[in-house]
């Protein structure tokens, strides 16, 4: 494994590697991103992981200062994945002349997240094409976990970089339930049980749901029972017309944000 902190020397040596895959984190490298690297290992020639804290895409500059950094540990991890080349960027390499405020995303991106996080989206997309600008992969590897940011990034891409191809790969769950994250370094124990069991309602309850045999608001009060510290969304939606509404084939999920005091979950069920 190549550790490159120069963008310059990273281009050089992937400059003729004609089937390059692409794993985008923050670092804090858990069993998702793992699962993600090891797909992008069994599909591509190269692999290239970035670990970039990307400040636009934070609300809060008290989250961004709060978000779990773990680069020795992550290194570790990586070697033993045998990936090929590790980018860590530093902020001037990616944003010369800082953010570009008139990216054109889908309208999805003002529901669900979007509506809790302004331009949160835009500086996600933003910043996954300015590595696409560097590193000309072929395919960039993102789990299903954030449903709406792999929707939107995806549709961004099929009309602006047609030869490259995004590839969505399952949630992977810890063995209560809970989705990985690198925000659940955040958690307490019981803040992390509180979240498996919010997880195990909703699946519970998904098909009853679905069936408007439940009301969204008794499983909200539910889920507040548990523990949780506020409700920021949960809604069922079609994901096969989050972006394009003319697919027929229904497939619904229940997407949810939640709060555990200052730690802010998502998952889609």
């Amino acid at each position: 494994m190549k550790i490159l902190l120069s963008k310059n020397k990273l281009i050089k040596i992937i400059k003729n590697e004609k089937n390059l895959g692409f794993v985008p984190t923050m670092g804090c490298i858990h069993k998702g991103h793992v699962s993600l690297i090891k797909k992008c290992n069994s599909q591509c020639n190269k692999t290239v992981v970035t670990i970039f804290v990307n400040k636009p895409q934070f609300n809060r500059k008290s989250d961004y200062q709060n978000y779990p950094r773990t680069l020795g540990r992550d290194i570790k991890i990586l070697k033993k994945l045998k990936i090929d080349y590790l980018y860590l960027p530093y902020k001037k390499q990616i944003y010369p002349n800082g953010p570009n405020k008139k990216i054109k995303i889908s309208a999805f991106s003002k529901k669900l997240c979007g509506e809790h996080r302004p331009k949160h989206f835009e500086a996600v997309v933003d910043v996954v094409e300015r590595f696409i600008k560097i590193l000309n992969p072929k395919k960039i590897y993102f789990g299903q976990k954030d449903m709406q940011q792999l929707k939107i990034i995806k549709h961004f891409t099929k009309k602006k970089y047609t030869k490259i191809k995004i590839v969505g790969c399952k949630t992977i769950r810890e063995k209560n339930g809970i989705a990985y994250s690198s925000r659940n370094l955040l958690l307490s124990d019981n803040e992390k049980k509180i979240a498996g069991n919010v997880y195990n309602l909703i699946l519970n309850k998904k098909k009853y749901l679905i069936r408007k045999k439940l009301s969204i608001n008794l499983i909200k009060s539910k889920i507040i029972k548990l523990g949780v510290s506020k409700i920021e969304y949960l809604k069922i939606l079609d994901i096969n017309k989050l972006v394009d509404k003319n697919i027929r084939n229904k497939k619904n999920k229940i997407f949810i944000a939640y709060y555990l005091r200052a730690t802010r979950l998502i998952d889609n069920i």
